[in-house]
């Protein structure tokens, strides 16, 4: 019996210097996609986020970064995810509502005033829920404020009004939440990959796009048709960052532990940033001639208010839900 006992506790002892071993002798390559530029800071966030999780790893966690879709993006990036490939998808969070519907109305046109609403937002019962349903879909969200900034309007014309969008072609992302935005607020939505968007508003192909000043500064749109922005301030420009809940489970805890708090503390890094730097981004733009003008938000919001209406698969009241949050917040 005693020997019983010494035999079980000396292996109890021997757990953690096997499971040290096993994490010593751990490699794991992922490959992360996203459709920003290399000038853009997303795509520096995104980087030195893989540079710290390899050194703070000893190299035992490698992510490899791949900017400008040159992997599967938007809906297939995510779907990479889904599969259960070793694969990172840095997309809005209305792709991720192809699996969790909700996730759509958190991505309503509209709905914020500031950056911090958001964030403290994403930190609350409502949101950690929807999380919890995305990791039943095969979905581990390890961020969803990567906050590039409002997207706008930038056009060949001014804009003021949904009525001065009629018949214009605005380039979209491929989410139906973006098509429908779009849509309602009385434009052509006109779905493009990222890397014919450029090439497609110099030939005339669309009137515009929509985006922050940030991708508007680091993409140089602005050398196109394109100098007006209207400050719909439509939508906040934001990512989250995916991976598959099956690569992550076999992920060593300690491992974990270290890729989560340095993608958590990229997202707060970039946001600080973001706000630091906004108003000298608006000075540069203007310096280039892009001319800003405000837009009649009224307007705007009786257009979209068909879209704060409960989509198939959505939980019912999510849209107040929010807005209560919201409200409790303001």
């Amino acid at each position: 019996m005693k020997k019983g006992l010494l035999l079980a506790l000396c292996l109890m002892l021997a757990l953690p210097t096997f499971a040290a071993a096993k994490s010593k002798n751990y490699k794991l390559v992922l490959k992360l996609s996203h459709v920003f530029s290399p000038a853009e800071q997303l795509t520096k966030s995104m980087d030195a986020v893989a540079e710290s999780i390899y050194e703070k790893t000893n190299g035992a966690i490698e992510i490899q970064t791949f900017p400008q879709a040159q992997l599967p993006a938007y809906k297939e990036g995510v779907e990479q995810v889904v599969r259960g490939a070793r694969f990172i998808s840095v997309e809005d969070p209305s792709f991720i509502g192809d699996y969790v519907p909700d996730f759509k109305a958190l991505y309503a046109p509209m709905l914020y005033k500031s950056f911090d609403e958001y964030v403290a937002l994403t930190q609350r019962k409502i949101v950690t829920d929807m999380k919890a349903k995305a990791e039943k879909q095969g979905i581990k969200i390890l961020a969803l404020d990567y906050i590039y900034g409002f997207r706008n309007l930038i056009t060949s014309k001014v804009i003021k009004t949904p009525a001065d969008l009629k018949g214009m072609k605005v380039r979209t992302p491929g989410s139906k939440s973006y098509i429908d935005t779009l849509s309602a607020m009385g434009a052509t939505a006109t779905p493009l990959p990222w890397g014919e968007t450029l090439s497609a508003v110099q030939q005339g192909v669309v009137d515009g796009l929509e985006g922050s000043e940030f991708t508007n500064l680091g993409t140089k749109v602005y050398e196109g048709r394109t100098k007006n922005v209207a400050t719909t301030r439509h939508i906040l420009g934001t990512c989250g960052v995916y991976i598959s809940t099956k690569v992550w489970n076999k992920i060593p805890e300690n491992y974990r532990t270290i890729i989560q708090d340095e993608f958590t503390k990229g997202a707060n890094d970039m946001v600080s940033l973001l706000k630091a730097q906004h108003g000298g981004v608006v000075k540069e733009l203007e310096s280039y001639g892009v001319k800003f003008n405000e837009v009649d938000g009224m307007a705007f919001r009786k257009a979209l208010a068909p879209l704060y209406k409960e989509q198939p698969g959505m939980t019912e009241g999510v849209f107040q839900a929010i807005f209560d949050e919201l409200d409790s917040m303001r």
